[in-house]
């Protein structure tokens, strides 16, 4: 128990540079406080007793802002920035060393029984209000931008961003602790579409004019020959 909670408090100072104080982080982070309370409630799911370890859910829910079904599965190193408004499902399974940001979703879709919440592979971050939804596995070392929507399958080692969440960027390595924080430079994939189509209208209307000059150009050559017979029609008739 108090290993998890070193581990636990160690990830709070290494993803959040506003920590100042171990007294600090257990009274002041809502996201530590859910954690912990998940774990114990989880311990109690397992274990199959009825109804208190919702009680517990819903209890921390009305202290932190974030809910956390008991039935969860979080792995180590678990972090919650700020809190306010996640939402985890109960057969959603998190890996190792992942981050949330306010407003994260994992939440499911339909109303069968069974996995119907998303898996995270280690080393995930959820951006600010992202949504993650359905029996999806999202892979290792996967970034997922501030307010996407994912609702497929996700490779390892890529970045996430838009409405659908789409990959922008494979990566190929696992991100650094300040890679993991910067949410400040992540593609624009719909920027980056407008920006290819405005060079391909730019490309076309230079071609248009190149075409135009070359009209006009043969027009006015087909005058100059017309004007050139009609000259020496002229001149032969007058010859004559």
């Amino acid at each position: 128990m108090f290993k998890t909670l070193r581990e636990e408090i160690n990830t709070i100072f290494e993803k959040d540079p506003a920590a100042k104080s171990v007294t600090e982080v257990f009274t002041c982070y809502p996201g530590f406080h859910a954690v912990i309370l998940h774990r114990f409630a989880h311990l109690l799911y397992k274990k199959h007793v009825p109804l208190i370890p919702r009680i517990i859910s819903q209890f921390s829910r009305a202290v932190t802002g974030i809910e956390i079904h008991p039935g969860a599965k979080i792995g180590r190193r678990f972090f919650i920035d700020h809190g306010m408004g996640v939402v985890i499902g109960e057969t959603t399974e998190i890996g190792d060393d992942v981050l949330l940001y306010q407003g994260a979703t994992l939440g499911g879709t339909g109303k069968e029984k069974g996995k119907r919440h998303p898996t995270l592979g280690n080393h995930v971050v959820v951006g600010a209000g992202a949504k993650v939804l359905g029996a999806i596995t999202v892979g290792e070392n996967v970034k997922i931008g501030a307010g996407s929507v994912v609702v497929r399958d996700v490779p390892a080692n890529t970045t996430v961003v838009g409405v659908p969440g789409r990959v922008v960027v494979a990566q190929g390595k696992r991100l650094t602790p300040e890679e993991e924080l910067e949410h400040g430079h992540l593609p624009d994939p719909e920027a980056q579409a407008i920006k290819c189509l405005g060079d391909r209208i730019r490309e076309l209307e230079q071609k248009i004019e190149e075409l135009s000059k070359m009209q006009q150009a043969s027009s006015f050559q087909l005058v100059d020959d017309k004007v050139e017979d009609e000259i020496e029609a002229c001149e032969l008739e007058t010859r004559d």
